[in-house]
C-alpha cells in the first residue's frame, strides 16, 4: 500500500497505532474510566431509520451556524444575573433582588476512536490489531469515531517519506472535513460500488504506511478546505494533494507527543457489524449499545483543541 494506492482509493471511495511515546500507563480499571468517559456522550438507544428512511449520508461542510467562531474555555466560568421577588408586609410590598449563579458547561476533551478491520476470506470486515505486520494482497479499513463535533485532516507519510495530506480532498465530500460526535467514519467507505475499492490493499513492496489523523475543534489555519479547497486546486492542480507546510507539520509532529489517555480492547477477530457500516454510509450516530471502538485516546486537557493520532501499518 503505497501513497499513490492510497490517494485513488481515497478519491474513489471517501464520501502498532502510535501516540507518539508520552502516553499514559493505566490499568483496567483505568482504561475503563478512560473508555466509559468516551462512550458517555453517545446517545441513548433509539430506533434507527431503515434503509429507505430519509437518513442521508452526512455533509462534511461545517453548519452555518459553526462559520462564526465561538470560544469555549475550559475552566468554568460563572455568570451572575439577577431574580426579584416580591415580599409582602403589611400594606406595602417590598421587591428584593437575588443574585442568580449559572454555570457553563466544562468543554469536553477531545477523544478519538479507531478500529481497524481486514478482509477475511469471506470478504467480510474483521477486527485486527493494528501492531501485527502485512503480507502482499492483504486489505484493511479503518473506522474512526469523535465524542464531539470537529475537524478530521489526513495525513500520509510512506517509509519515512514527506507528508501529503489526503483528506480533506477537493474531490471528496465538496471539499469539506466537518465529522459530527459519534457519527464513524469509514476509510475506504464500506458502500463503495467495487469491492477492489472498500479497502486499502497492501501491494508488492515492503514498508511502512502512516496515517496521522489530526482532529481538532475548528480549522487548522493556513489549509484550505470547503470552497477554499476546491477553487485552490482549480487555480493549480499540481499544488494539490496539498503537502503541508514545515511550520504545520512540526506542529503536527509536536502535538503527537501531547499527555493522552488510552483504552485498548483487544477483541480482534470479531466482524464488523452492520449497525456500524449503515451508520457511517448514512450519518447515524453510534448509541451506547452499539459496538466499541477497538482503541480509544482522549486529550488529558480539556484546554486542549487539537488531538493528534499515528497509525503504523508494517508490510513485509
Amino acid at each position: 500500500m503505497r501513497t499513490r494506492t492510497i490517494l485513488f482509493l481515497l478519491a474513489m471511495v471517501l464520501g502498532g497505532f502510535g501516540t507518539g511515546g508520552v502516553a499514559l500507563s493505566f490499568g483496567q480499571e483505568q482504561e475503563e474510566h478512560v473508555r466509559g468517559a468516551f462512550l458517555t456522550t453517545r446517545p441513548k438507544p433509539v430506533e434507527k431509520s431503515g434503509p429507505n428512511g430519509t437518513t442521508a449520508r452526512p455533509s462534511r461542510r461545517r453548519p452555518k451556524a459553526t462559520l462564526v467562531k465561538q470560544t469555549t474555555s475550559a475552566s468554568s466560568t460563572v455568570a451572575v444575573g439577577t431574580a426579584s421577588t416580591s415580599v409582602a408586609v403589611g400594606a406595602k410590598t417590598e421587591t428584593k433582588t437575588a443574585a442568580v449563579v449559572t454555570e457553563k458547561p466544562k468543554a469536553q476533551k477531545l477523544g478519538l476512536g479507531l478500529t481497524l478491520f481486514t478482509r477475511d476470506a469471506n470478504g467480510l470486515g474483521v477486527r485486527a490489531d493494528p501492531s501485527r505486520v502485512f503480507r502482499s494482497g492483504e486489505r484493511v479499513r479503518v473506522l474512526l469515531e469523535t465524542n464531539t463535533d470537529g475537524y478530521l485532516y489526513i495525513f500520509n507519510t510512506t517509509d519515512g517519506g514527506k507528508p501529503v495530506m489526503i483528506y480533506p480532498n477537493a474531490e471528496l465530500d465538496e471539499g469539506g472535513n466537518y465529522i459530527q460526535s459519534h457519527v464513524p467514519f469509514e476509510i475506504p467507505a464500506s458502500s463503495a460500488g467495487e469491492e477492489r475499492l472498500r479497502w486499502f490493499t497492501f501491494d508488492k513492496y515492503a514498508g511502512a504506511e502512516r496515517l496521522f489523523f489530526v482532529f481538532t475543534r475548528d480549522p487548522l489555519p493556513l489549509v484550505p478546505i470547503e470552497d477554499d479547497l476546491i477553487n485552490y486546486c482549480k487555480r493549480d492542480k499540481n499544488k494539490c494533494p496539498i503537502k503541508p507546510e514545515t511550520e504545520l507539520w512540526v506542529k503536527i509532529q509536536t502535538e503527537l507527543s501531547a499527555p493522552v489517555q488510552v483504552a485498548k480492547s483487544e477483541r480482534y477477530g470479531k466482524a464488523q457489524t452492520a449497525i456500524e457500516q449503515d451508520a457511517s454510509t448514512r450519518g447515524l450516530g453510534l448509541s451506547k449499545d452499539d459496538p466499541e471502538p477497538s482503541l480509544v485516546m482522549m486529550r488529558v486537557s480539556t484546554d486542549a483543541n487539537i488531538l493528534v493520532a499515528m497509525l503504523e501499518l508494517i508490510h513485509k
